[in-house]
């Protein structure tokens, strides 16, 4: 198993067991960045995983990429093993 494959499995257990986590975003294209934010995972799929953010004030889906949790591009928080 990868260590992609790796984290493709923790993503979808957070997103089984409790959706609400803490994430931190660095992302250039498109512009993202969140540090320590209150996020709901809201979708998991093959190659992205989908949350809503609320930093603005108003909910916002963003399509994030598994490869950059392996990168750290995106931290999630939750120590989930």
């Amino acid at each position: 198993m990868t260590q992609l494959d790796m984290i493709k499995k923790k993503v979808a257990y957070l997103y089984s067991v409790s959706p609400k986590i803490h994430i931190n975003v660095r992302l250039v294209h498109p512009r993202l960045e969140l540090k320590n934010d209150a996020v709901e995972i809201k979708g998991v799929y093959k190659n992205i995983f989908t949350i809503e953010e609320t930093t603005t004030g108003s909910p916002r889906i963003h399509a994030l990429q598994y490869v950059d949790i392996l990168t750290n591009n995106i931290e999630i928080i939750e120590n989930i093993y």
